[in-house]
């Protein structure tokens, strides 16, 4: 099959020219005005580079257009993001292991140990802090962090969700995220741009809070500290209440909401225990452990033998 015929030019026209990118030879014969492309496909350059390296891992099957990308300076950029992302994982590890641990030693507090056991969290999450916590902030100060959240996100949540429940079980009150910023400023070098958490992770941090307040609720109560389970109630209600208020104007709030779910089946079963004691706590609190001396009379053996 023959080639299509291109129609013939106008009498008295010259044939239209498609225009087609300058490289550097063919700039060097162009007028002065045009003198100034080279500078600017350099500058393009680098800025390929960069988003080669960070977006598209480095690796591309198409020509460069004549902008010059060094595919060996792209390897280069790449192996250095992939092997600070696997530190940063391998450290968020370590955060979200050690900040259990904490959150463990907090559940072994009872009526006669409290001091103690909230003393010796105190000091293992310092620990995390210190030599965990130190690991993200040498690997992320003077760069762009949020580029790199996904592979630290869970540890740092790990870490929040432990330092607020060790602030509540002393004073009774939340941890804010400028007080965990400004303690994460002593780690940082002060002559680049510090770590700092950002509201979305402190946020889901502070959700998975009120999944350990239920257990340490469900606890007191065993306990016989039925008001410390009823404060309790009142603090994860309230923080839920805001919460309501705040994730549906957050752009980002696709696992927040999930965890929003989690946070009220917690509320519901603070409430409903608490509620159980309060109406039913004349039966069944003496058998929890509020007393030394048990009193079995709602069974109708007040003079029980033991």
């Amino acid at each position: 099959m023959a080639a299509p015929q291109q129609p013939a030019p106008l009498s008295g026209s010259a044939p239209k020219r498609f225009r087609a990118m300058a490289t550097d030879v063919a700039a060097a014969a162009d007028p002065p005005a045009s003198r100034g492309c080279p500078a600017m496909k350099a500058e393009f350059a680098k800025h390929a580079e960069y988003l080669n390296a960070l977006v598209f891992g480095g690796i591309s099957t198409k020509p460069d257009f004549g902008l010059g990308v060094h595919l060996t300076d792209i390897g280069r950029i790449t192996l250095e993001f992939r092997m600070t992302r696997e530190r940063l994982v391998k450290a968020s590890r370590d955060v979200t292991m050690n900040s259990k641990k904490v959150i463990f030693q907090v559940h072994r507090i009872t009526k006669v140990n409290r001091d103690e056991v909230l003393s010796k969290a105190e000091n293992d999450l310092a620990a995390v802090v210190n030599q965990y916590i130190a690991k993200l902030v040498k690997e992320l100060q003077g760069t762009d962090f949020w580029k790199l959240r996904r592979a630290y996100t869970f540890g740092v949540q790990e870490y929040v969700e432990a330092a607020t429940l060790c602030r509540f079980c002393k004073t009774g009150t939340l941890l804010s995220l400028a007080e965990i910023n400004d303690s994460l400023l002593a780690l940082s070098d002060k002559s680049v741009e510090p770590l700092q958490l950002n509201v979305l992770d402190y946020l889901l941090g502070v959700a998975d809070l009120s999944g350990e307040l239920m257990r340490l609720a469900i606890g007191r109560i065993s306990d016989g500290e039925v008001e410390y389970a009823k404060t309790i109630c009142a603090f994860v209600r309230d923080i839920y209440r805001e919460l309501t208020l705040v994730v549906p104007l957050m752009d980002d709030n696709n696992e927040m909401k999930k965890k929003m779910e989690v946070m009220l089946q917690s509320v519901v079963k603070i409430e409903n225990a608490c509620f159980s004691v309060h109406v039913r706590g004349s039966e069944y609190i003496p058998l929890l452990g509020s007393s030394a001396d048990p009193d079995y009379s709602f069974f109708g053996a007040s003079d029980f033998d033991q």
